[in-house]
């Protein structure tokens, strides 16, 4: 049971999730899909930041990733 002391399990599972995103060069589509489960619509922002940093990086970024972003705008 979560208090208003720190982060709640769902805080810290998507903390740890979006560092792996951020980190792995290729997430999984099951890690994704998790994080997204998990984010509250004010997070929304922050993720699709993250994901765009991604698809910046990358020559030929995957279509799969730019429908993730395009459904979650």
């Amino acid at each position: 049971m979560a208090d208003d002391s720190g982060p709640d399990a769902r805080e810290m599972l998507l903390e740890v999730l979006l560092q792996k995103v951020q980190e792995d060069r290729y997430p999984s589509v099951t890690m994704l899909n998790m994080a997204e489960e998990l984010l509250r619509p004010e997070e929304v922002p922050l993720y699709v930041d993250l994901l765009l940093q991604r698809v910046r990086e990358e020559t030929y970024p995957s279509i799969p990733m730019l429908k993730r972003i395009a459904a979650l705008t």
